[in-house]
């Protein structure tokens, strides 16, 4: 099957739909027009430029520049973690959390498709290497900072509860178990939405990519079905990871709750 190939002209006619959008939007006064129309020129801008950064990798295709690829890519996406808190961590501890849970799970689970899995040719092979740890790691981003967002909150605003549990002789763990529970249902519940719906609600992203690439339907689900399986396992071990190192800073070594070392 031959792929059809977009024109400006085409992209053009599905940016009219924002636009119309934005007017919409101004004409009822809900105040989103300048934010739909940066939004969409931001989104323009940024796949044009990775666009020619993927074209570039993939024809001089080398270990040190997936890898260099891969270390921004964790950067930006723990910097988006600590930017989505309302109450982060004071100092390195606020972009530390998130950036290490994500390259503990997301990295493991990208190497390990990569190299048992798939098996490309170097196990390194950008053509697959950069595309499964960015949905890797935007969807475990996600993930671990709606986990960690909920922690802080919801630890501040019950300071009272917490303080009287550890009088009562509770250790740290147990005086924010039900906090942390809570905490790691809310980062959790997208990717498990995401999973109950697909394939019924809504045909992922990846898998629809791929079908309008001209990939065998079959073959785009299972490619599909592997990515859902990764995100999922990244996007768990990565929020589990991050709660319990946020929910241990919440505590000194003698364990007092300690809000001061949130912003």
């Amino acid at each position: 099957m031959d792929v059809i190939y977009l024109s400006p002209w085409d992209l053009s006619i599905a940016a009219l739909l924002v636009i119309a959008l934005a007017v919409l939007t101004s004409r009822v006064g809900m105040g989103l027009s300048r934010s739909l129309l940066v939004a969409a020129a931001r989104t323009v801008i940024q796949l044009l430029l990775i666009g020619l950064v993927l074209t570039t990798l993939f024809e001089h295709a080398a270990l040190y520049w997936v890898a260099l690829m891969a270390l921004i890519m964790l950067l930006v996406a723990g910097r988006e973690v600590m930017a989505r808190q309302a109450r982060r961590f004071r100092g390195w501890w606020g972009y530390g959390i998130g950036t290490l849970a994500m390259f503990t799970s997301a990295f493991t689970a990208t190497i390990l498709a990569l190299t048992v899995i798939i098996s490309p040719a170097p196990w390194w092979e950008p053509q697959y290497a950069i595309p499964l740890l960015g949905m890797l790691l935007g969807n475990t981003m996600t993930g671990i900072a709606l986990g960690l967002d909920r922690l802080t909150t919801t630890a501040w605003q019950q300071r009272r509860t917490i303080e009287g549990r550890l009088i009562l002789g509770q250790t740290w763990s147990e005086s924010i178990q039900d906090i942390r529970r809570d905490a790691a249902r809310s980062g959790l519940m997208p990717i498990i939405n995401a999973m109950a719906a697909a394939g019924i609600v809504s045909l992922p992203g990846m898998m629809t990519g791929q079908i309008l690439a001209g990939t065998p339907p079959m073959e785009a689900v299972k490619y599909q079905i592997l990515v859902m399986f990764l995100i999922t396992a990244g996007t768990g071990f990565g929020t589990l990871g991050a709660i319990w190192l946020g929910a241990r800073r919440l505590f000194d070594e003698r364990e007092r709750l300690r809000l001061d070392r949130l912003a």
